[in-house]
C-alpha cells in the first residue's frame, strides 16, 4: 500500500479554493494539518488487524488513511456532505475502510444505528476484535461521542482522541476543583484518562481559538465493577452534579423525596460517614458509588409512610 496524502496546510487551502467552499465553524472544522501528531495518534493507537476503529470527524480523510494501514477495519463517519467526496476520494485505495455519511449521534444519548449496524458488522468478523474509537473530535461533538462509548456494551478497548484542552482537564479534574463534575465521576469511574500531549492552535487549519490535547481513555473493569448499576449511577451521577455547590444532603433529599424520607437518608450517609456539610463537588470517585450503590439499595426496598 502507498503511504498516505500528506494533507498539510498548504495542501487542504488549495483543496478547498479548488472545490469552492470553506471550512465550517459551525461543525467545528478544524483540520489537523501536523503530520507529526497524526503519526504520534496512529502509534500510540498500536493498531492490529483485530482492530476495528471508529473515526468520527473523517473530514478529508487525512488520517483515516493512516488508521487504514494498521487497522483490520475502519469505520469513519462524516457529516458534511461538501468534504464528505474529499474524505471518499482519499480513501477509495482502502478496501478496508467504511465511510459514512451522516451524524454519528442520533441524539446526545445515542449512537446512529447505520454507525452501529457497521460496528457489529465489523466486530463479527471474528471473536478477537475490539473497537478504538480514534479520532480528531469535532468540539461540538466531542462529550455525547465519549460518553456514550463507555455507557455502551460495545467491546471498545482504548481511545485515543484530540478534543479541545479545556474538556481534557475536566475529564481528569478532582474533587473540589473547578473542573470536576459529572463528566470527570462518569469517566474516572470507569477508566483511566491521561492527557497524552497538549497542542495549540497552530497545528490545526483552521486555527482554533482555544487549546487542544490528545487523550487516552483506556476501560478499567476493576473500577467499573464497584457500580451496583450503571444506569442508576448514570442518572444519579447526572442529577447530582446539576446542583453541584449545593449540600449534597439537601440534593439527594430532593432526588430521591418520592423514594425515600429525609431519615432515610440522613441514616445512609451516616453510615457512608459522609460529612453533613460536604458538597458533591467535594466527594471522590470512589465514594460517590459508594453513595449510589446504597441509595440504590434503599429505592429497591418497598418502604411505608
Amino acid at each position: 500500500m502507498n503511504k498516505p496524502e500528506r494533507q498539510t496546510r498548504s495542501y487542504l487551502m488549495g483543496l478547498f479554493r479548488e472545490r469552492g467552499f470553506h471550512p465550517r465553524t459551525d461543525l467545528g472544522q478544524n483540520f489537523l494539518i501536523d503530520l507529526n501528531i497524526i503519526e504520534f495518534i496512529v502509534e500510540k493507537a498500536e493498531l492490529t488487524p483485530n482492530d476495528v476503529v471508529l473515526e468520527v470527524g473523517a473530514g478529508t480523510g487525512g488520517m483515516t488513511t493512516y488508521l487504514a494501514q494498521g487497522a483490520g477495519d475502519v469505520i469513519s463517519v462524516e457529516i458534511d456532505p461538501r468534504v464528505y467526496p474529499l474524505a471518499k476520494e482519499a480513501t477509495s485505495a482502502y478496501e478496508n475502510v467504511t465511510l459514512i455519511h451522516g451524524d454519528a449521534l442520533k441524539d446526545k444519548n445515542h449512537f446512529a444505528p447505520e454507525v452501529l449496524e457497521a460496528i457489529h458488522a465489523k466486530l463479527a468478523v471474528h471473536p478477537d476484535r475490539k473497537l478504538k474509537l480514534i479520532a480528531n473530535l469535532p468540539y461540538c461533538i466531542g462529550t455525547p461521542v465519549i460518553t456514550n462509548l463507555v455507557y455502551s456494551d460495545l467491546p471498545w478497548s482504548q481511545m485515543i482522541i484530540t478534543i479541545q484542552r479545556e474538556l481534557a482537564d475536566r475529564m481528569q479534574a478532582k474533587p473540589s476543583s473547578e473542573d470536576y463534575g459529572a463528566l470527570s465521576v462518569w469517566l474516572q469511574s470507569q477508566c483511566n484518562v491521561r492527557i497524552i500531549r497538549k497542542l495549540g492552535p497552530a497545528v490545526f487549519w483552521p486555527r482554533p481559538g482555544v487549546d487542544s490535547a490528545v487523550v487516552r481513555i483506556l476501560p478499567d473493569t476493576k473500577r467499573a465493577e464497584q457500580i451496583g448499576d450503571r444506569e442508576f449511577f448514570h442518572d444519579f451521577n447526572r442529577r447530582l452534579f446539576t446542583q453541584r455547590r449545593k449540600l449534597a444532603r439537601s440534593v439527594l433529599v430532593g432526588m430521591y423525596r418520592k423514594e425515600l424520607t429525609k431519615p432515610m437518608m440522613d441514616a445512609i450517609l451516616k453510615t457512608l460517614e459522609i460529612p453533613e456539610g460536604v458538597r458533591a463537588e467535594d466527594l471522590d470517585v470512589p465514594t460517590l458509588v459508594r453513595v449510589c450503590n446504597a441509595v440504590q439499595e434503599a429505592v429497591k426496598i418497598p418502604h411505608t409512610t
